[in-house]
């Protein structure tokens, strides 16, 4: 099964150990990250997921861990 572009950057960022997750409130996302995160991850964030478009952005951060409830 082909993975999309969203799903990998996720992935990746996740697997460099990035601690950041989306908050999803009246179908809106967001991103919190409360800790310091590693640097690598913190750079494949700032160089690949940052500069996506705004709707692009959205994929890769609802592939994020959520801290709503389900």
């Amino acid at each position: 099964m082909e993975q999309t572009d969203a799903r990998r950057l996720a992935e990746e960022y996740l697997r460099l150990g990035g601690h950041r997750r989306v908050v999803i409130d009246d179908n809106q996302t967001s991103v919190r990250n409360w800790e310091p995160e590693p640097a690598a991850a913190e750079a494949f964030w700032k160089k690949n997921v940052e500069i996506l478009a705004p709707e692009r952005q959205r994929e890769v951060q609802l592939l994020l861990p959520t801290i709503n409830r389900a």
